[in-house]
């Protein structure tokens, strides 16, 4: 049994259809719906690849959203934002995907499709919010879920500059070469591309 197996992913477990075995054979199939902020931290944590573990307290702090991609009252999927880790980029307009983590079991395109649909949701509920910002670790993904909802990358950083002056990631977790994307939160992709020298 996986850890995952062994988490309690039913979303509402007084309305959960019954338990056919099946699984969802299309991204089309999950709702995009909230969820606490510790049902997706205790789920990042089964299905991160590369960084399962979550300093709770920046995040825990402030009323950002975590979201959940469900089926049949199960959990395949969860992204926890916030506002913007790097200082330097604008905090009350901007949010960050700060974890997204998904089961083994889900089918193609499911990813893209629950960016998608969080941003649409996001804008709804905070209008303020005109750009989303996200970091793909350089030699483990190769940023197709951004690319297939439009995002950008803008900037590049190399491991040894991750980190905010006087903090450090914690060793057990990866560090790597991050490539920043962005995207505007509505509207169509933008065609150009920008370069910040301070990622």
């Amino acid at each position: 049994m996986s850890c995952a197996d062994s988490i309690n992913r039913i979303v509402h477990p007084l309305f959960q259809a019954e338990d056919d075995g099946a699984n969802p054979i299309s991204a089309l199939d999950f709702t995009i719906e909230r969820i606490p902020f510790t049902k997706a931290v205790e789920l990042n944590a089964a299905w991160h690849s590369i960084l399962p573990r979550f300093g709770v307290g920046f995040v825990k702090r402030q009323p950002f959203p975590c979201f959940a991609a469900v089926y049949a009252g199960v959990i395949y999927a969860v992204a926890i934002w916030s506002n913007p880790a790097a200082r330097n980029l604008p905090q009350q307009t901007w949010l960050e995907l700060r974890r997204m983590a998904i089961a083994d079991n889900v089918p193609k395109n499911t990813a893209s499709r629950m960016l998608r649909i969080m941003r649409l949701l996001l804008h709804r509920r905070q209008p303020e919010i005109i750009r989303v910002v996200s970091y793909q670790s350089a030699s483990v993904h190769t940023g197709t879920i951004y690319k297939a909802d439009g995002w950008r990358v803008v900037a590049r950083s190399k491991s040894d500059t991750w980190d905010r002056p006087g903090r450090s990631r914690q060793a057990s977790q990866q560090m790597d070469d991050r490539i920043r994307w962005e995207r505007p939160i509505v509207g169509p992709p933008e065609c150009g591309v920008s370069h910040d020298p301070h990622p």
